[in-house]
């Protein structure tokens, strides 16, 4: 049981949350606009969306994994960063450090290393009563 725990929340780690903190930081350098929360949900998740101006035209964009803002309400504003080729990929302006989803991604990552060294720990301890 444990090493399945410490395998999926590894997995989690490093093949989500990772990957999640660094597309956030990639838009650090997009452009800027103010927006409205579109589709209130578990941002956390990727299941808000946000509605906004772009190139003079309304863009409704779901907010990546490892968004914050889920505690908002339906017609927030909040300012947020989109890449002007494509202003389908945005993202929260408070989330473009990447913070929540790295600080996630080494939670998962260092809960995952525990419950690996108990499996192990545990292993070695049924191995020494079988001797016996």
């Amino acid at each position: 049981m444990s090493l399945t725990l410490a395998l999926l929340l590894g997995a989690l780690s490093g093949l989500v949350m990772f990957p999640a903190a660094q597309h956030l930081r990639s838009l650090q350098g997009g452009e800027r606009a103010r927006a409205t929360l579109h589709t209130s949900g578990a941002c956390m998740a990727g299941q808000c969306e946000v509605t906004f101006e772009a190139g003079g035209r309304t863009v409704v964009a779901g907010l990546p994994v490892g968004s914050g803002g889920g505690k908002q309400s339906v017609g927030a504003a909040m300012t947020v960063r989109y890449q002007v080729d494509d202003p389908q990929v945005v993202a929260r302006e408070d989330d473009v450090g990447g913070g929540g989803a790295a600080v996630l991604a080494w939670m998962s990552g260092g809960i995952a290393l525990l419950f690996l060294t108990l499996s192990v720990v545990a292993a070695i301890f049924l191995a020494r009563q079988r001797r016996t």
